[in-house]
């Protein structure tokens, strides 16, 4: 590898130690506002989704869910049903309750760095009955689903966003994880970013699980052309500290395997 290459990569590895020491001075421990527990986004239309997500296991054996993992990049034909997603949903990002009296946190079914969640899932979806292709964002506070909209050639923008992996684009549901890292740098500051990605592996190793239990396959994807994926689902990702910033860090392609 040349120079260049060499010294990025030192650079990067710094995220992956956490800068060696916790951070001295927070925005937390300075009695500053923590940020909001979500992103706010305008929709065109709002699902409620069900609840009854017990009726859609048809797996529930983990020993051989966990000895039956794998990576799936060919699916069927065949939609989930709007229930299946609604389980997915929950059990990745699912909010149990919200706890604290000044500063709040929001207890969910997946691990997180001091509860700080700085996660939003957005969605790509192509066969989910009952949802009309597009974007899709999740709304973890009263279990609800926010259409964006579609594009012309959306399976086409998708595709080169995430390096040209058509099977993400083309699948029923293409899950795509940004990070509002302000929630955690709110707290945790120089740590908060090795936190985050932290959190992102829980959250897909909870998909990958939930998958299996309805018949269903995953692959994770951490190739992707940024600028591109922010745009695809209306993020700006230029280089910034603002508390709101979000951008897109992770990604998995879903659907009905054999």
């Amino acid at each position: 590898m040349d120079e260049k290459t060499l010294k990025q990569i030192k650079s990067n590895r710094q995220v992956m130690k956490g800068h060696g020491e916790f951070s001295p001075e927070t925005d937390q421990s300075l009695g500053l506002p923590q940020p909001p527990l979500y992103a706010e986004r305008e929709y065109i239309k709002l699902f409620e989704l069900p609840t009854d997500h017990k009726n859609h296991i048809t797996r529930n054996d983990l020993f051989e869910i966990m000895n039956g993992r794998n990576s799936n990049r060919s699916f069927t034909d065949r939609c989930l049903t709007l229930g299946e997603l609604s389980w997915l949903l929950w059990i990745t990002q699912g909010e149990r309750q919200v706890i604290g009296k000044r500063n709040k946190a929001s207890m969910r079914t997946v691990p997180s760095a001091g509860a700080r969640q700085p996660l939003e899932t957005y969605l790509l979806i192509n066969k989910v009955e009952g949802l009309e292709q597009g974007l899709y964002h999740y709304i973890p506070s009263g279990h609800k689903l926010g259409y964006l909209g579609t594009k012309e050639n959306l399976t086409e923008e998708a595709a080169y966003a995430f390096g040209g992996q058509t099977f993400f684009a083309e699948a029923p549901i293409g899950f795509i994880w940004a990070a509002v890292p302000y929630r955690t740098e709110w707290r945790y500051a120089l740590q908060a970013q090795k936190y985050a990605l932290l959190d992102a592996g829980h959250v897909c190793e909870n998909l990958y699980l939930a998958a299996a239990s309805i018949g269903c396959g995953t692959c994770a994807i951490g190739a992707y052309r940024q600028k591109e994926a922010d745009a695809l689902l209306g993020l700006d990702g230029s280089e910034s500290d603002s508390q709101e910033q979000q951008f897109v860090i992770y990604a998995a392609a879903l659907g009905k395997v054999e």
